[in-house]
């Protein structure tokens, strides 16, 4: 799998919190939006696999 590049344009106020989120983590702006997709992500697809599995045994 290879990489690719993202350019964002945001808000001054809104880099300014990414650098202190991603600083009390020691992690670079880049690294700390990038683990925030996948675990987003992640939280989606898990979410859509407990829809799924309530689906096949008619939980509601």
């Amino acid at each position: 799998m290879g990489t690719s590049v993202l350019s964002l344009r945001i808000d001054g106020e809104l880099l300014d919190r990414l650098r202190h989120h991603a600083a009390k983590r020691g992690m670079s702006v880049q690294d700390y939006v990038v683990r925030t997709l996948i675990r987003d992500d992640f939280d989606e697809r898990f979410q859509t696999a407990v829809e799924e599995t309530e689906k096949f045994y008619g939980v509601t």
